[in-house]
């Protein structure tokens, strides 16, 4: 049990620097469209999680520890749920609706996509 908790807390530490970082960046680079940040990791990490599932879960069937260390703690961190929350309800408080709505299917519609995408990469690579 306390291996698995330590595995999850580190792997989310790398996850949320990770996401910070991404943040951080696009700051840099002066791009102000919509909350691209949010979508990008959650982008990147449902392709990631694809990718991890296959391999680990299904082809290697490696033991709990990595895929939660993986899944649960890095990939659980660096992707935000609750932040593309907020970013879709503070534009449609701002009456901003066709952005957030487009903003709300293209986020679902690209990380199912980004998931099968990594999830067909790895099969392809493995098989």
């Amino acid at each position: 049990m306390w291996q698995q908790l330590l595995f999850i807390g580190a792997g989310g530490a790398v996850g949320a620097i990770s996401r910070f970082m991404v943040y951080h960046l696009y700051g840099l680079s002066g791009a102000r469209f919509f909350p691209a940040p949010t979508m990008i990791v959650n982008i990147i990490g449902s392709f990631l999680i694809g990718i991890a599932y296959f391999t680990m879960v299904e082809r290697l069937q490696l033991p709990p520890v990595w895929k939660n260390g993986l899944i649960i703690g890095f990939l659980g961190s660096f992707t935000t749920f609750s932040t593309f929350s907020l970013d879709a309800l503070r534009m449609i408080q701002n009456g901003e609706f066709p952005v957030a709505f487009g903003y709300m299917v293209a986020s679902v519609v690209l990380c199912l996509m980004a998931t099968l995408a990594g999830f067909l990469v790895v099969e392809k690579l493995i098989s």
